[in-house]
């Protein structure tokens, strides 16, 4: 029994050293090789900070592009998903709103075109990202709001494109919507 309690509690305390001291150290270390040194990549217009890289914003102008929609309403304090099951009517509800509401600022589209990322909310209510064919579906919108043509509109979604994290993790053909808004307001 001595012999049990003696490694038991030597393998207590090399797992106490590595999980409390050299891991957080190890993660740490790593993030200040990232953007932002681990404080997060602010995003900046006219010398403003006007939000962040990885927490989205609510757009409802239709001379902006939307994001996706968010069951906490963009609190970053309370990120969370909404826990609705697909089979759930009050979420079924909520959804046909957002795509009756989508629908009647996109005239020119059907339900069917909506891409299901623009009606359901991400799994911690603060993706800042859209799909490219997301943002496309809004395009006429914004042209005609703004009167620029839609090509100048479809070019500045293919600037703003970004692939996957070292071209294999994550999801291809991205956009971040305040980023591609900032830029659309450099168009006028």
């Amino acid at each position: 029994m001595k012999t049990y309690f003696k490694s038991s509690l030597l393998l207590t305390l090399v797992l106490i050293f590595l999980t409390a001291f050299v891991y957080p150290v190890l993660v740490r270390g790593i993030a200040y090789l990232a953007p932002g040194q681990g404080k997060g990549v602010n995003i900046e217009s006219n010398g403003k900070v006007v939000g962040y890289a990885n927490i989205g914003q609510k757009f409802t102008e239709d001379r902006y592009f939307w994001g996706r929609p968010s069951a906490v309403d963009y609190n970053a304090a309370g990120s969370a998903g909404s826990n609705k099951g697909p089979s759930n009517p009050d979420y079924l509800q909520i959804v046909q709103d957002r795509i009756d509401t989508f629908i009647a600022h996109n005239p020119t589209i059907t339900a069917a075109q909506i891409p299901a990322e623009m009606v359901t909310a991400s799994g911690s209510g603060l993706d800042p990202h859209i799909s490219v064919q997301s943002a496309l579906i809004q395009v006429e919108r914004i042209a005609q709001t703004r009167g620029i043509e839609l090509g100048k509109i479809n070019q500045l979604i293919t600037q703003q494109e970004q692939g996957p994290l070292l071209g294999i993790a994550g999801p291809a053909d991205i956009v971040n919507v305040l980023k591609l808004n900032i830029e659309l307001d450099k168009l006028n």
